[in-house]
This record gives structure tokens, C-alpha cells and sequence, in this order.
């Protein structure tokens, strides 16, 4: 690829801080960023060339988009497949990952099928739709059990546990749609692979231990507290996910660690992931950087790490939502190998992600963690 001013653009549906840190990314690299996203001023705006306001379904918008971009790619579930597919074909436009990459992706039933008829080891599970169904299906997997559904969920959204037969009811209403169930797993911990596909090469980061409470990520430590052979494996499990996906890009692969060490499939993203944001500061190559190179046709980067890297997310601590105003930041600009990496979002509100903060070192991940947290603890949104 021939490097000129303006440089190839990647068309990018979504712009929040994922769409931000993609545009950081690909500055660098000659690319240039044009997002959509329905939120006028969208945390991307400031750092790409221009933002499409428009909706994740929005055809025009999506065609306007492909019209001025050489590649399609898009950071959130939300955009709708079919509409990616026909706009692409009308314009000539390609998209990676490809949207049936991204329609499987949306759908968790679908995507459980598909990966466990590949060999990828799973969790077992159950399509449920009425209460009667999760209740047989509980009876088979045994209590407790997890409620997923199929679609729309995040950050725990859309997640129930259900502890017993006197949750069924409540835990089928609240999730108010087409739902699966899964066995509950008891794991040692849980792990996340970004794996990478190119052209014509595959692979992936190194393993990262995920540290997760009420089902919202808050920790990532890498490399995982976990065996040489634990890593292993959960590598190669992340290679067979990306031998069944379609496309090039950066997949977040989610995994858990069972207590006899075997590894399962937890969920997919097909685009960076949170649990990767430790990469900018802790790979020669961050997940972002190999995102645009993987979707616009250029060799993957080098996966190496550099150093130990922990990361944790800033998350909103406020009971009502307000104007987004970050206080204490000051011991993390004054400590050495701290990295303070804010989205730009104008509002806060409970456990919203507003940012995250690394820290790279020559020494032990526990103790790195131990001085992410202080640092993070330090920090408030709270007057």
C-alpha cells in the first residue's frame, strides 16, 4: 500500500471509545477514520476525520459511509449485518470481520452452535423461551445455572444467574426475549485471548487473566496467573475460534479456566476488546493498530510483549448521571509507568466505563496490580 496524504480510510460503524482508540491507532499508520454513530460528538470525533451521525441500522448512513471508505469494519455488535451486507455490495466495499461473521456473533445461541459444531470446546447449554423450557432445561444441567439472552447483552446486561427452581419465573421474565441457558461453570479463572487474522495469517496475544465483578470487567493481567500449559491450551482453543469466523480483523475471545484446568468458550467479540486494552502500552503491536492493519489488507504485527502489564477500568461511582469530570488523576500522571487513557465521554452514570488506566513493569504482576488499584481508587468522579 502506497503511503499518501489523505491516506485509505476505513469506514468504522461505531465510535465510542473502541472507534477512538482505533483512530489513535491508525494515525500513525497512514490510515485515515470516518465513524457513524448516532451520538453527535461521539468519543471517536476528535481523533478521526469526520463522524456520520446515524443509527447502528441506519441504511443511508451506512452507505454514505462506504461511499467515502476503501474498507468497512465496526466496533460495535449493534450494526446490523444485513444492512452492512447490501451496502457493501451496492458500493464494492468490503467489510471485515464479514457480517455473517457478525450476524453468528449477535445471536449467543447461534454462535454457541456454531463454535461447538467446529470442536470448540463450550459450556453445555440450552435454547429456552418459556419458563417450563428453563425449568426442564435447569433439571438436565443442574442448579445453578445462567440465563443468557441471545441478543443485546453486555457488561452482564442480559446475564441472570438462576439459583434455583424459585428463580425460574423471575429470571425468564427479566430477561423478556429468546434466551439459552448454560451449565454454571466452576472456574478457576477467567481468561481472554485477542486473536488476530490477516490475509492469510492468523494469530494472537499473549493470554490475559480477565478479573470480572458483578460481570463487568475490571482488571486484566497479563501474562495470566495461570500455567505454561494452561496458556497453551487457551491458545489453541483461540486459533480453532478464528478458523470458524469469516473475515479479517481482532477477536476478543473470552475463556474460563475450569478448576481441573480445562478451558472453555466463554463469548466472542469480533472486534478489539476491553480485555485487550492493556496491549497499547504492553505489545510492540496494540489490538488496535492490528485491527486496522488486519482489515485493510496489511501484515499483522509483531504479538510480543513487552513487559508485565496489569490494566483496570475507570467506571463511573456517581448515583445519578451528570457531566463526566474525573478527579485525582494527578497521582497517575506522577507515577512512572502509569498510563491514564481517557474516552471523552460528556456523561458519567453508575459503572459506565470513562477510561482506563495501565501499568508496565519489570516485576511481579501482583504487585503491579496492587499499585493500579491504589492508583485507581485514588480516582472519582464524585465533587
Amino acid at each position: 500500500m502506497t503511503r499518501t496524504s489523505p491516506g485509505p480510510t476505513l469506514g468504522v460503524v461505531g465510535g465510542g471509545q473502541l472507534g477512538r482508540m482505533m483512530g489513535e491507532a491508525a494515525a500513525p499508520l497512514g490510515v485515515e477514520l470516518v465513524v457513524a454513530d448516532p451520538t453527535p460528538d461521539c468519543p471517536a470525533s476528535p481523533v478521526v476525520r469526520d463522524q456520520l451521525v446515524g443509527g447502528f441500522e441506519d441504511e443511508e448512513t451506512f452507505r454514505d459511509l462506504a461511499e467515502r471508505a476503501d474498507v468497512l469494519t465496526f466496533e460495535i455488535e449493534l450494526a446490523d449485518p444485513d444492512v452492512l451486507e447490501r451496502v457493501a455490495e451496492e458500493t464494492d466495499t468490503p467489510v471485515h470481520p464479514k457480517p455473517e461473521t457478525l450476524r453468528t456473533i449477535q445471536d449467543k445461541l447461534v454462535q454457541k452452535r456454531r463454535l461447538s459444531e467446529a470442536g470448540v470446546p463450550v459450556p453445555d447449554f440450552r435454547a429456552v423461551e418459556t419458563a417450563d423450557e428453563l425449568r426442564e432445561a435447569c433439571e438436565e444441567l443442574g442448579y445453578p445455572a445462567m440465563l443468557k439472552a441471545r441478543t443485546g447483552g453486555y457488561d452482564g446486561r442480559g446475564n441472570v444467574p438462576v439459583s434455583g427452581p424459585e428463580d425460574v419465573e423471575a429470571a425468564i421474565d427479566d430477561v423478556a426475549g429468546p434466551a439459552m441457558v448454560e451449565e454454571m461453570i466452576d472456574f478457576e479463572r477467567e481468561l481472554a485471548v485477542m486473536g488476530c487474522r490477516g490475509d492469510d495469517e492468523r494469530d494472537a496475544f499473549p493470554v490475559t487473566e480477565t478479573i470480572h465483578e458483578e460481570e463487568i470487567l475490571r482488571e486484566s493481567v497479563a501474562p495470566a496467573r495461570a500455567s505454561e500449559a494452561v496458556q497453551e491450551r487457551a491458545r489453541e482453543v483461540a486459533l480453532d475460534v478464528l478458523d470458524a469466523m469469516d473475515g479479517r480483523g481482532v477477536f476478543g475471545i473470552e475463556l474460563f479456566q475450569t478448576s481441573d484446568d480445562e478451558i472453555l468458550l466463554n463469548e466472542i467479540a469480533p472486534r478489539p476488546h476491553n480485555s485487550g486494552h492493556w496491549t497499547i502500552e504492553g505489545c510492540h503491536t496494540s489490538q488496535f493498530e492490528q485491527h486496522v492493519r488486519a482489515v485493510m489488507g496489511l501484515p499483522l504485527g509483531s504479538t510480543e510483549q513487552r513487559d508485565p502489564t496489569v490494566s483496570t477500568n475507570v467506571l463511573g461511582d456517581v448515583d445519578e448521571r451528570q457531566s463526566a469530570a474525573l478527579y485525582g488523576d494527578e497521582a497517575v500522571f506522577a507515577t512512572d509507568r502509569a498510563h491514564l487513557h481517557w474516552y471523552g465521554k460528556h456523561e458519567v452514570y453508575e459503572l459506565r466505563k470513562m477510561g482506563h488506566v495501565t501499568m508496565t513493569g519489570e516485576r511481579d504482576v501482583d504487585e503491579l496490580l496492587t499499585d493500579v488499584r491504589e492508583l485507581r481508587d485514588g480516582l472519582t468522579f464524585r465533587e
